[in-house]
């Protein structure tokens, strides 16, 4: 029977693997908290602490993961920043920080809790028992001073008839600004109250200026320092694209920013205008020299599956993938709704012509998301030199939906999981005791996920899949529930009560629910990696074979006849199946295999009859009738002869990947390089490896968010609109490119709120630090909440 604590896990991975993957999602963590606070979103130490990821020397697994003071190079446990952060930076056993914070001066800093929340009554209170407390507005000093000024008694109420009336007025003056010279004067206080003090400091604050006018507040910078700050963040607007708006800029606060560090304020036309257009150059011109540089390339298409939240417009984005492994993204295409698959084939040659013109024979192949399989066969039928492929990573990710229709296992599980979701949440009674035994167990509240009623789980079966995961998190939760008394007295009046009691009940159930889940979950898995590792065409057939082999074990595992499974399977390959899959594989060196001579060979014997048939097919298609024979009797040579050794295992070498922790191929390129040097002899089936190998199984290089859509959705009906969101988005796409950076906005803010125990942990040690912390938070939490 399924646990009913918690969500299972992966049988492969060992303790040392489950062990490693926490201290590197946590590592990774705490890196992204440090990033977000030294862009201006987070605790003040992150500057000067530092995460490390301490590893075995002898596995190289990780075995801790620690905090380094970067001025002192002090290294701590990395369990409680915010105390590492007290204890040594803020109580003074850092010998390096008092000198960070203030260089060449000897005096501390004011702390941030002596600043007074305007609104807070409790902090108040503690300023009325500390004394004097600096106005947040006024920069007056402390003591009296030539340029106070002198209030006069006339306009006051003296303190003696209103303090009965207010508390506050009995303060020793709050802003530090002298009422009178006499040691025998009364405090007064100001006739309309405390939010006088503001307007007063602004009074003092004017009568300054006017003494010293050519003092001026603020930094004052250099013009070149200027010109470069503003150049920075126009960049950061453009490669920001769609997340700040235009409107952004003229906010009140943001342009006090700017004024306080000494810069001038950014117009909507100065950003719209000439500095777009000529960043855009910029950057157009250093993609074009990068093609033109390369011999040869594949235009990756991807968008044509994707939803958008205008619900007619649709964005499909191309990228251009040269041999060397660096992608440029090339334009974004704005299509609307459903289109043909004569209109895809129309648009993916364009995009090709456009690219290097009628010298299309450098385009080696096209890899889209699979719109219309037709648009891409025609395109290769016609251009005998290109390979088209459709993307692997839709592959996998339609093989769940295959399942979903063709497995009744599935079908079962997600009916049963229904019943179950909504008669937890319509029922009140079962739902209160849900929600009570929840909040006791997982501290927090909240329904079970059930997919929305207008969602077809038939084609999308994500939401599907939430709703099994929330369901087994949550198992020990629902046998609790069903064991209450309410639920008993239930149960005698209510059918379904007691069905939904017994499935709950039932081991059958978890079982099932749980095979199924590990079987998506197992996928899904495999999708992930596929995207984040964008492997090339001759992975293809491996990944297939490492798919078949999980698949098997899972069947093993929940005794589940595989006949049905591996039918699905089987039927999903061969609709992504491309003879070159089987051509790159034999080609590349990677994948050579030594034999019992000492030999290294292609691997032949993993193919079946019909797929050594489908390379010698390919390998002609992609030559000349005159140089047919020859390629094939080169391609017979390297089947006999391969490489030599020493080159084999050069290409061989691997590395352990620093984030993941899997071995990689030290250097991706040599796989095509020692075609062009050490195997020259082989020329005509060069030419062909070259082109092939280095092609992407998948279209996945740039991703959209959906501020980009909602751009697109503003100013489609505008041409100088539409043409300047497609100028920021091309920008936008080059920074994240040249930064290998294919993640999205959205999905790095999921997995930050995913792993937000870390900051959690931080916030209740705050909390729970002294009350002195808490007068620290107040001026943030006012600033917050009048944001």
């Amino acid at each position: 029977m399924a646990s009913t604590n918690s969500t299972p896990t992966d049988p492969s991975l060992s303790q040392d693997d489950i062990a490693a993957r926490a201290l590197n999602k946590r590592y990774d963590s705490l890196v992204t908290v440090r990033t977000k606070a030294i862009k201006g979103k987070g605790a003040w130490y992150w500057a000067h602490l530092e995460p490390i990821l301490i590893r075995n020397p002898n596995t190289n697994l990780p075995k801790a993961v620690k905090l380094k003071c970067s001025l002192c190079d002090a290294v701590f446990s990395a369990s409680n920043p915010s105390r590492t952060a007290s204890e040594h930076l803020k109580r003074g056993t850092c010998p390096n920080f008092a000198s960070v914070l203030r260089p060449n001066s000897s005096v501390s800093p004011v702390p941030i809790s002596s600043l007074p929340s305007p609104s807070s009554h409790n902090h108040r209170k503690r300023s009325s028992q500390m004394g004097t407390v600096p106005c947040p507005i006024s920069h007056a000093p402390h003591h009296t001073s030539s340029t106070s000024i002198q209030v006069h008694s006339l306009a006051m109420i003296e303190s003696s008839r209103y303090c009965g009336e207010h508390n506050y007025s009995q303060s020793p003056n709050p802003v530090g600004i002298a009422t009178s010279t006499g040691p025998n004067q009364q405090h007064v206080g100001l006739s309309g109250g405390k939010h006088d003090l503001g307007a007063l400091a602004m009074l003092e604050n004017s009568v300054k200026k006017l003494k010293s006018p050519k003092t001026s507040p603020g930094a004052t910078l250099s013009k070149e320092q200027i010109d470069s700050a503003l150049e920075l963040l126009s960049e950061w607007f453009y490669e920001s694209c769609g997340s700040v708006s235009f409107s952004s800029l003229e906010h009140p606060k943001f342009r006090a920013f700017l004024n306080q560090v000494g810069l001038p304020a950014l117009l909507q036309r100065e950003l719209s205008g000439a500095r777009l257009d000529a960043k855009f150059d910029e950057v157009k011109a250093e993609s074009e020299a990068r093609i033109r540089d390369a011999m040869f390339f594949q235009v990756a298409s991807d968008g044509w599956k994707s939803k958008n939240p205008c619900g007619e417009e649709n964005m499909v984005t191309f990228m251009v993938n040269l041999p060397n492994g660096i992608s440029v993204f090339q334009k974004a295409v704005f299509t609307g709704g459903s289109v043909s698959s004569k209109y895809a084939e129309e648009v993916l040659w364009d995009s090709v012509t456009g690219i290097c013109g009628n010298a299309v024979q450098r385009c080696a192949g096209i890899v889209a998301d699979k719109y219309k399989a037709k648009a891409l066969r025609n395109l290769e039928i016609q251009n005998h030199w290109m390979v088209n492929v459709s993307c692997q990573l839709q592959g996998f990710i339609t093989l769940i939906k295959d399942f979903n229709k063709e497995l009744p296992l599935f079908r079962v599980v997600t009916e049963n999981c229904l019943k179950v979701a909504n008669f937890v949440n319509s029922t009140s009674e079962v739902r209160h005791a849900f929600e009570k035994y929840k909040m006791q167990e997982l501290e927090y509240a909240g329904l079970l996920q059930v997919p929305s009623p207008k969602c077809d789980t038939s084609k999308n079966f994500a939401p599907v899949y939430a709703m099994l995961e929330d369901i087994l998190s949550c198992a020990r939760i629902l046998q609790m529930v069903v064991l209450d008394d309410c639920y008993k007295v239930i149960c005698v009046e209510d059918p379904i009560a007691k069905e939904v009691g017994g499935m709950i009940q039932s081991e059958g159930f978890w079982n099932e629910l749980e095979a199924v889940y590990s079987l998506v979950k197992l996928i899904r898995g495999m999708a992930q990696e596929i995207e984040a590792e964008r492997p090339l065409i001759g992975r293809c057939l491996p990944l297939w074979e490492e798919l078949r082999t999980k698949v098997k074990d899972w069947c093993a595992k929940f005794s589940i006849a595989e006949g049905p499974i591996e039918k699905v399977v089987e039927k999903r390959f061969r609709k992504n199946y491309h003879p070159a899959w089987s051509a790159a594989f034999i080609l590349d060196p990677q994948y050579l295999m030594r034999d019992t001579s000492g030999k290294y060979l292609p691997p032949f014997k993993f193919l079946t009859h019909e797929q050594e048939k489908d390379v010698d097919k390919l390998i002609t298609r992609l030559v000349s009738r005159e140089e047919a024979h020859v390629a094939l009797m080169e391609l017979m040579k390297w089947r006999t002869e391969g490489m030599d050794p020493l080159y084999a295992q050069a290409v061989q070498v691997k590395q352990r990947d620093p984030v993941t922790g899997k071995m990689k191929m030290a250097n991706p390129q040599s796989s095509r390089l020692v075609w062009e040097t050490c195997l020259s002899e082989l020329k005509t089936l060069g030419r062909v490896a070259v082109r092939l190998i280095f092609l992407h199984a998948t279209s996945c290089g740039f991703k959209c968010n959906w501020s980009f859509m909602k751009w697109m959705c503003v100013h489609r009906h505008s041409r100088v609109g539409l043409e300047r969101v497609q100028k920021m988005i091309f920008i936008a796409a080059h920074a994240k490119l040249e930064r290998r950076d294919l993640s999205n906005e959205e999905e790095k803010e999921a997995e930050l709120f995913a792993t937000a125990d870390v900051e959690d942990d931080m916030l209740t040690e705050v909390f729970s630090d002294a009350p002195t912390v808490m007068g620290l938070l107040e001026p943030v939490v006012w600033m917050a909440n009048q944001a």
